[in-house]
């Protein structure tokens, strides 16, 4: 099944995000507790994990770039 993946919200006050760094590419496994990327807010920097195993698809925001909390940011497939 695949599944889309949403920027957590890190605090009552954050509202977005850069992604700073992929640390999966599609058609890569992965495992629960893998880490995913790794965004920047105002205030930190916060690896954000695999919740479950299975297959990285598609990255939907790059390096870089700016999502907001909720939004899609890469598409898994799950084992």
């Amino acid at each position: 099944m695949k599944i889309k993946l949403k920027l957590p919200r890190y605090g009552m006050n954050m509202e977005e995000a850069t992604i700073v760094k992929w640390h999966k590419q599609p058609g890569d496994a992965i495992k629960e507790g893998d880490p995913l990327y790794e965004m920047e807010t105002e205030k930190v920097t916060q690896v954000v994990e695999a919740p479950g195993d299975g297959t990285m698809i598609e990255i939907l925001v790059e390096e870089d770039g700016i999502a907001e909390v909720g939004q899609a940011v890469c598409v898994v497939e799950s084992a």
